[in-house]
């Protein structure tokens, strides 16, 4: 079997990011970062603007160097190695990298001509991606007659076809609408179970990352914050921003002064299913778990003040006193702006954080 046609066959390889920092000047812009990709999983990074994400895929791509820390794709350590010699492939977030005065076809088939795979074979895997990404009738079109959508597909398609160890993906689907962005993120997820290949994805959209990701890692200024599985992180939230990152609409934060096993917020109570041993601390409440209620002790009345509706539910969005809240009601409520609207939620629901340091009590 010659070198081309064993270059066919997928290489998979975890990653380890240990304790790495990168600092430009005086701005850290990853700081003390430790994460372990697995072989073959499909990891989302996700967080706001500036939080360190696309750096830590070109510090992995060897695109920028560490400043200190250690970076390992399977077992060799790659910190100082160049990015040619790392079998990493990166797509940016504009589809950067696309040859303009190439044709489709050319642009998927260069990886493997500067590898000097044979010919038959580059012809096989460049059919089979532009199949697999529905870019078969576009083969001979040049990258400024297509639309963005394709050009994200083409540069997918490039970055694939010659079967990294590690596809790195730089919020790959933030600039397609709404149903390019959910037609890809099927693609995707597909494309990942028949290949198998790491994947590594950035994204700042909430919502993207718990569809996508076997694990998703949430960053905050550089640092991690959390991570674990999609539902992991959404129903177990480690801190006050991971709560109020994660999730669409955002979690119900709202103060609340403790007294054993109840809490007191500005305008209404909830029992506590335990007590915690603060004074101080934030109540959170996903909008899915309040639920109409009739009029109690431990009832939150919410002013409407916006009502959306979306289909299959509604969202109430209000204030119980000088807290704003937002509920995901069913359709069949009867709700218009300005009524008072009763809630109840599961005690068993309930999040709870400390007020003094946003570490999650419960």
């Amino acid at each position: 079997m010659g070198a081309g046609q064993r270059s066919r066959e997928p290489e998979m390889a975890s990653v380890s990011i240990e304790n790495v920092t990168k600092r430009y000047g005086s701005v850290t812009a990853v700081a003390d970062l430790s994460l372990q990709i697995r072989d073959g999983e499909f990891m989302v990074v996700v967080g706001p603007s500036g939080c360190g994400k696309t750096t830590t895929l070109r510090l992995i791509a060897g695109l920028d160097l560490v400043t200190s820390g250690q970076i390992r794709i399977g077992d060799a350590i790659v910190t100082r190695v160049p990015p040619a010699r790392r079998n990493v492939a990166m797509v940016f977030e504009s589809a950067a990298g696309l040859f303009p005065h190439l044709d489709v076809y050319h642009n998927m088939a260069f990886p493997l001509e500067v590898r000097h795979v044979p010919r038959a074979d580059i012809e096989s895997s460049v059919d089979t991606s532009g199949r697999r990404w529905g870019l078969s009738t576009l083969l001979r079109r040049r990258p400024t007659e297509l639309s963005f959508g394709h050009r994200q597909q083409v540069a997918l398609g490039r970055a694939m076809v010659r079967l990294p160890q590690v596809i790195l993906l730089d919020q790959p689907l933030s600039n397609l609408d709404a149903k390019a962005r959910a037609e890809m993120r099927t693609s995707l997820r597909r494309l990942h179970r028949e290949v198998g290949t790491t994947m590594i994805c950035t994204t700042h959209d909430q919502s993207e990352a718990l569809a996508l990701g076997d694990r998703i890692a949430v960053m905050h200024d550089g640092e991690l914050a959390q991570v674990g599985t999609p539902r992991g992180v959404y129903d177990y939230p480690a801190d006050l921003f991971v709560a109020g990152f994660i999730g669409s609409p955002h979690m119900n934060l709202v103060p609340a002064a403790i007294d054993g096993f109840v809490a007191h917020a500005a305008a209404f109570s909830v029992e506590l299913p335990r007590a915690v041993g603060v004074e101080r601390a934030v109540l959170g409440i996903r909008p899915e778990d309040l639920s109409e209620a009739p009029a109690g002790a431990h009832t939150i009345e919410v002013r409407a003040e916006l009502i959306e509706n979306l289909g299959p539910h509604q969202l109430v969005h209000g204030s119980a006193g000088p807290e704003r809240m937002v509920a995901r009601v069913s359709r069949s409520l009867v709700v218009f702006r300005g009524d008072v609207v009763r809630l109840q939620v599961d005690p068993n629901r309930l999040h709870l954080f400390d007020e003094a340091t946003g570490r999650k009590l419960f």
